[in-house]
């Protein structure tokens, strides 16, 4: 695969993260929290965010041991659980996720598309 590949799966993630953080613009975590609308956009979100990070774990190793301090692992971890319901969502975690989690995120990988960009 190429470059091209790689700039997708990162372009996939920062949509979904970008998605995730729009569908709780303006909401209050009580709203959140009795809303299953918005949870459950916010879980496909980080599905689709999971994804493509499991794609990029596949199919581009090389760019993933280049890049330690990227949460990869967890952000797999996290699909699994939202995608096969393992004991149940914490939904507190998961607005937490929103708040802080998928912003640092999102810094990160405009990080790694810039990185990418300037050549290896």
């Amino acid at each position: 695969m190429s470059l091209d590949r790689r700039l997708d799966h990162l372009a996939d993630m920062k949509r979904a993260g970008d998605a995730a953080v729009d569908f709780v613009s303006g909401i209050q975590k009580e709203d959140f929290l009795t809303d299953l609308k918005t949870q459950h956009a916010i879980g496909m979100c980080l599905i689709v965010i999971g994804e493509a990070t499991v794609r990029l774990m596949e199919s581009y190793p090389d760019f993933v041991t280049d890049h330690p301090d990227f949460p990869w692992n967890s952000i797999r971890g996290l699909r699994n659980r939202v995608a096969h319901g393992y004991f149940g969502l914490d939904l507190e975690i998961i607005w937490e996720t929103t708040q802080i989690t998928i912003p640092e995120l999102l810094e990160s990988i405009d990080a790694l598309k810039n990185w990418r960009a300037q050549g290896e």
